[in-house]
């Protein structure tokens, strides 16, 4: 009896640990991320690409896709901003783990076995930037599947650093049906290739 009472005050306490050191973590993202309308600009986009796609008339498609583009290029400039502001914050409050399990503060007490957030969202916004710039001559269908790719996996390390992998897989999964192996087969090469190399994987 006396061990599993001492077990559920290790689990309770681990678990009070966990939600203390989550909701750190998400105060410190949402202080970057309320400065701009990332958010809302891919909520934006991603509806968008849906309308469009439901589109029968090739000329009404043609002018959501068109409405799209400014929102597309303000979401690579704000992105960008992020991922400057971001670079100032410590190093020590961006690791992230990559352990399966989701211990509190096991970036730091693994550092080998994590990364850090601020390259990973400087790699997105390359990434983001890229898709919307350095394609011209791709069609409005092939830039919108790259850049939600990009938008996805970029939503998908956010959800990591907050969470854990675990959950952030399962919140895409749930919300797009989209794997995260799927999102870094879709994402541009330099984007998988930087992201990957990152990861250690």
């Amino acid at each position: 009896m006396d061990v599993l009472i001492f077990t559920a005050i290790i689990l309770i306490a681990l678990g009070a640990a966990r939600r203390q050191y989550e909701r750190k973590r998400i105060a410190l993202l949402a202080s970057y991320l309320g400065q701009f309308q990332i958010e809302k600009l891919m909520a934006t986009l991603s509806d968008g690409y849906l309308r469009a796609l439901g589109e029968d008339e090739p000329q009404r498609r043609q002018q959501v896709w068109d409405f799209l583009q400014p929102s597309e290029q303000t979401l690579a400039d704000q992105f960008d901003r992020l991922a400057s502001a971001i670079a100032g914050a410590d190093e020590a409050d961006t690791r992230v783990s990559t352990l399966a399990l989701a211990l509190p503060w096991a970036d730091r007490l693994f550092p080998a076995a994590s990364f850090d957030l601020r390259k990973a969202l400087a790699i997105h916004a390359r990434g983001i930037r890229s898709a919307v710039y350095d394609f011209p001559h791709e069609s409005a269908r092939d830039r919108a599947f790259r850049l939600s790719a990009e938008m996805f996996l970029m939503q998908h390390t956010c959800h990591w650093y907050c969470k854990s992998k675990t959950i952030a897989s399962a919140r895409m999964w749930v919300r797009h049906k989209t794997r995260y192996e799927q999102l870094l087969s879709a994402v541009g090469a330099q984007t998988a290739r930087e992201y990957r190399a990152l990861l250690g994987s």
